[in-house]
């Protein structure tokens, strides 16, 4: 893993503590100007490479995942190495890796790690043998975080793998193919993520985008969905400036995004997540772009909660509401969004953000993670396949036979 970046303070100031002198006082334009000449123009600093959120290293015998922790962001870039399920699983739930697609990422090598050390001990048999422990690593991850689709998504075309090899594969040759099977999915979504980009590039207006929670390199394989889109559109040149709102109770919007589009080098603006109505009201945002972590047969989409008041508001204000996702966020098995499991955190994320009190500590706290936005109050879905205009049930089956509308 690379080491994190790091940027040397100033330098210490050089002029003297002295008055000037009264020559250096009355110096003349002229003077002033040639002296202005000499000085070296430096270069704007070059935007900082995006910072990766899962990686897996080694191979079989000494695999592991390393994850950047992003409980830890902005002030800190710590790596947390994962070597067995536990691990893993625990780090989804305290959401050191987190955003569906990367949890589907991390998932898919969890089962590698699993169950490898099982089939090392019986390496000339077949994949019989690890079948129990693919059962428990698929069981415990999946239910680790239950609205996000993409997590299950990885984990059973894992599962299909398996089945598929079973009867011809040692035990060993099984762990192979699963290993490169998770790094399909992880280099798929990278591709995924740049026509994602370019798609929602196509679509964002100039003026102030508002994006809400997380969906760039950090929560994905690659540059990202809606953040993507947005890092996109700037660097062809769009004239953009991104409101972040704050997304609470645990920040991602001012932990992650506001960072990733720092160091993409656009230019971005810290909002609560209560400033979204008056920034509209003033005519600040031309348009409002996110993410999903599950989007049902009719186009009705899962998100970060607080998703679905923005697009109220986008709605009543005329302001286009983008959804970015890749295919592997559709659900088809669900017909509305009325059908989706909506997660309910530990109600200290509330009373205690970042471990300091803030509310009475015995308060009764309600703490969903996502909430569901009609697909009426969406402009368009996003997708790396092209863009479904006015979300429905026909428009997202088009999308699905290859038939929707090209950004």
């Amino acid at each position: 893993m690379p080491a994190a970046r790091t940027r040397s303070a100033p330098p210490a100031a050089t002029g003297s503590s002295k008055k000037p002198t009264a020559t250096a006082a009355k110096s003349t334009p002229v003077a002033r100007k040639a002296a202005s000449a000499k000085r070296v123009k430096r270069a704007p600093e070059a935007p900082a490479q995006p910072l990766v959120g899962v990686v897996w290293q080694g191979g079989l015998g000494d695999g592991r995942i390393v994850l950047l922790d992003q409980t830890k962001l902005p002030g800190e870039l710590a790596y947390r190495t994962v070597t067995d399920l536990d691990g893993l699983r625990q780090a989804i739930l305290d959401l050191v890796v987190r955003g569906a697609p990367a949890i589907g990422i991390a998932g898919a090598y969890g089962l590698v790690l699993h169950c490898t050390p099982a089939a090392l001990k019986k390496p000339g048999r077949t994949a019989h043998v690890i079948r129990a422990a693919f059962a428990k690593a698929f069981d415990r991850l999946v239910s680790s975080r239950p609205t996000a689709v993409n997590l299950r998504w990885a984990l059973e075309r894992c599962r299909e793998v398996f089945d598929r090899h079973e009867d011809h594969l040692t035990a060993i040759e099984m762990c192979a193919r699963l290993l490169l099977e998770a790094k399909r999915i992880h280099r798929e979504d990278e591709q995924l993520c740049a026509k994602i980009a370019e798609h929602g590039a196509g679509l964002l207006p100039a003026g102030g985008i508002y994006t809400h929670c997380n969906t760039g390199a950090l929560a994905t394989g690659g540059v990202g969905t809606a953040l993507g889109a947005i890092v996109t559109a700037y660097h062809l040149g769009r004239k953009i400036t991104v409101f972040a709102g704050e997304t609470r109770p645990l920040l991602q919007g001012a932990r992650l995004t506001a960072l990733e589009l720092q160091r993409a080098g656009v230019p971005v603006t810290l909002c609560t997540d209560s400033m979204a109505a008056s920034l509209m009201a003033r005519g600040k945002i031309q348009a409002v772009i996110v993410g999903a972590d599950r989007i049902t047969a009719n186009g009705d989409t899962a998100n970060k909660i607080g998703t679905y008041s923005l697009a109220v508001l986008a709605k009543h204000h005329g302001i286009p509401f983008y959804v970015a996702a890749p295919y592997s966020t559709f659900d088809l098995s669900l017909a509305t969004g009325a059908a989706i499991e909506i997660e309910e955190r530990n109600g200290d994320e509330v009373r205690r953000p970042q471990g300091t009190l803030f509310a009475p500590a015995d308060i009764a706290v309600a703490n969903p993670a996502f909430d569901v936005t009609p697909a009426e109050l969406i402009t368009a879905i996003i997708t790396e396949r092209g863009v479904i205009q006015a979300p429905s049930a026909a428009n997202v089956a088009k999308l699905m036979t290859g038939s929707a509308t090209k950004a």
